[in-house]
Formats: structure tokens, C-alpha cells, sequence
């Protein structure tokens, strides 16, 4: 192997591709970045044996061959180099890659070309384009809420379900939170299987570190989902999961129930008040009251070593509710997941699922379970 590529232009891809690697454990092949050369491209691969990512770009190549070299090294290497041309040649004996750049020189040595494994290829038949800012937005307003355990199998994934109404609901869950986006993209509710798609939470944020604001194609076979940029440089494929995904309209046609009770509120405000409420919870107290009267919501909380807090926000209110519990922290959190000025807390019940909705996000519901409230300082979570 032998190339001449200039550093500006492949360093986003080294980086992307470094993001993947684990830093230090795991198997050589896993930590090693693959450099191959071939017509007049240079592509970059690494893999965490789950995640694969892959980009071409423009090279020089005298000699075409791959090469696997610790992948923190040499792009660390890379990155600290000046702009400008770099040149990459592989030893006759195929143990060391040379990197030279005007009169400074660097040898890594390189794997084992048998450890090599063939990366899965971009399904081109029937493959849509997708916005890639809309796609992170989705990922953020729905990952919060979704269980960090890998153990528990489906609340562990995003789900991505094409509904009969043309739409697409987008799902998250962890046991006491819920949120849901939906959105009409016709192309993709026609590439989705029936039943959806699940992906795993730890694969997304990798995904959102790749995904750029400007337009990528999407495609799925029947274990992975693939990402390509529009330019056809880059591919990031994650594997799907296969496991029963909870059924959520049970909770969510309680929102619609005529005997709920409502409360709507500025949401900047509630997020300021919850904000330094929050400055009073504790450990075995981590909740904010509610406690309901006509025109306004007076908030409360207290630590039995920080003191106790009390404010008021004005609201519109209707229903039978008197007093309820919500984790503070959680709250704040799901609020600023929200754009629009005002905010509704649909309540079932001081145990039942609240749901939020706001009139500027139209298509976007969380669902947050109360504290059950034990006594006046402690409280247990339920469950969705």
C-alpha cells in the first residue's frame, strides 16, 4: 500500500471513526483503524463489533492494499500533524505502516490482514432520504427516556413503528417515563416492517455524534439499519434488536379520558421555580409537591437538612385533583425537551400517568408517573 492524502481531508473521518473504537480494552481488531487503498480512494473502517463505520476519500494511490493500525494512535497522530499533505506506505514485510510528512516521519506497526472482516454493504434497492437535524431531534427528545440498562431488552430501545394513519410514532420507555414524536415521512413509513424497528439506546448517542444537519439516506435489512450521507462518502450501520415492545396505547388513551384533571402552565416559569425547588431536595426527598387552588399551582419541597420551599405559579386548572407529587429533577429535564410557551399536565390520578403536551409541539407527548405520596416526606415511584 502506498497513498498520498492531504490531512483536511480525511482528519472528520478519522475522528468519526475513532469515536466507534473502544480507547483501550477489547480484541486488536477492535481498537484498530482500517485503512484501505484502493483506485484512487482511500476508505477508513472501525468497528465495536456492533457499530460499523466506513468513509471514502479522495487519495493519491500508487499502490493499492490494507492496512489495520491502532486506531488512537494514528488518529491522534494525525490530528496533532500540520494541514497539508501526508504520505502512508505499508513495509515489504507488510509489519509496519511509514507516515511521512515533509521531513517528519512515524512507524506503527500493523495487524494481521487475515483479522480483517468484510463491513456489511449499504442496501441500494429501495432506500429514503431523511432530514439528518430532524433525525437527531428525535433521538434527543425521545432517549432521555429510555432505560440505560441493556437488560431490560425492549425499554432499553428507541422504537420506530409506521402506524395505519400514515404517521410514525417514535418511543421511548423506561418504567415510570414515556415519550412519543410522531411524524409523516411517507417514503420511510413505507420502507418500516410492519411491527417497527428497535434500536438500542447505546448505539444512538454514537449515531448523533455522526449525523450532521444536512440530508442522509436510510435503509434496512432484516439486521441492520443503514445511514449514508448523501454524497455516498460516509455509511454508519447499527444492528436492530428483536424483542416485544410494550404495549403504550393502554397508558395513552387514558390521556383522553373525560374525568382527567388539567393544569396549564408557562413553562419557563415552572422550569425556574422547579429549578431552585430543586435546591431542596434530598436524597430521600427528591420530589416537588403540586397543590392545586383555582388560579394558581403552589409548589413545594423540603429536605430535612436544607429547609423547606414554597412558591407559587399562576395556571389554569380544572379537575378534582387536590395535591400531587413529581420527581423535581425529571421534571425540569422533560420540560426542556419542549418549545411551546405554554404547557398542559393531563392527570389521571395521583398514581396515574401525566401526560404533557404543548399546543407548538403538536405531535410530541412524555408521560411522567407521580410520587405516590407515603407520607409527608416520603415518597415511592411507581411504575408505567
Amino acid at each position: 500500500m502506498y497513498l498520498k492524502v492531504f490531512k483536511e481531508d480525511v482528519i472528520d473521518g478519522l475522528l468519526k471513526a475513532a469515536n466507534i473504537i473502544p480507547a483501550k480494552t477489547g480484541a486488536a481488531y477492535l481498537r484498530s483503524i482500517w485503512l484501505k487503498a484502493e483506485g484512487n480512494t482511500l476508505q477508513i473502517l472501525s468497528t465495536d463489533s456492533n457499530i460499523e463505520f466506513s468513509g471514502n476519500y479522495t487519495a493519491e494511490v500508487t499502490e493499492e492494499g490494507l492496512a489495520g493500525v491502532q486506531g488512537r494512535a494514528f488518529v491522534d497522530l494525525v490530528k496533532k500533524m500540520p494541514a497539508g499533505e501526508i504520505t502512508l506506505r505499508l513495509e515489504e514485510d507488510g509489519k509496519n505502516l511509514l507516515i511521512e510528512q515533509g521531513r517528519k516521519r512515524y512507524k506503527l506497526p500493523v495487524n494481521e490482514v487475515t483479522w480483517f472482516q468484510n463491513f456489511s454493504d449499504f442496501p441500494e434497492a429501495n432506500s429514503v432520504y431523511w432530514s439528518g437535524d430532524f433525525l437527531q431531534e428525535v433521538i434527543d427528545k425521545i432517549s432521555f427516556c429510555i432505560s440505560d440498562e441493556d437488560t431490560m431488552e425492549a425499554i432499553a430501545c428507541l422504537s420506530i413503528k409506521p402506524m395505519e394513519d400514515q404517521y410514525i410514532e417514535a418511543c421511548g420507555l423506561n418504567g415510570h417515563q414515556f415519550s412519543m414524536q410522531r411524524f409523516l415521512n411517507d417514503e420511510l413509513h413505507a420502507l418500516l416492517p410492519e411491527d417497527g424497528i428497535l434500536l438500542q439506546k447505546k448505539y444512538l448517542n454514537e449515531l448523533k455524534k455522526w449525523l450532521g444537519g444536512d440530508e442522509i439516506e436510510l435503509n434496512i435489512d432484516n439486521k441492520r439499519l443503514f445511514f449514508r450521507t448523501g454524497d455516498k462518502r460516509e455509511v454508519f450501520t447499527i444492528p436492530l434488536s428483536y424483542y416485544q415492545y410494550p404495549d403504550y396505547n393502554s397508558f395513552l388513551s387514558r390521556l383522553n379520558s373525560e374525568d382527567v384533571t388539567k393544569l396549564t402552565v408557562d413553562r419557563k416559569l415552572m422550569i425556574d421555580a422547579l429549578d431552585r425547588l430543586l435546591i431542596f431536595n434530598t436524597d430521600n426527598n427528591r420530589c416537588t409537591y403540586f397543590t392545586f387552588n383555582g388560579s394558581e399551582v403552589e409548589l413545594a419541597s423540603q429536605g430535612q437538612e436544607v429547609g423547606i420551599a414554597k412558591e407559587y405559579v399562576d395556571a389554569e386548572f380544572s379537575g378534582d385533583i387536590e395535591k400531587i407529587a413529581f420527581p423535581t429533577r425529571n421534571l425540569i429535564e422533560i420540560l426542556n425537551h419542549y418549545q411551546s410557551e405554554k404547557l398542559s399536565f393531563i392527570l389521571t390520578g395521583t398514581e396515574g400517568p401525566c401526560g404533557l403536551r404543548g399546543n407548538d409541539d403538536p405531535e410530541y407527548t412524555v408521560i411522567i408517573m407521580p410520587m405516590k405520596i407515603v407520607e409527608e416526606t416520603y415518597y415511592s415511584e411507581e411504575e408505567v
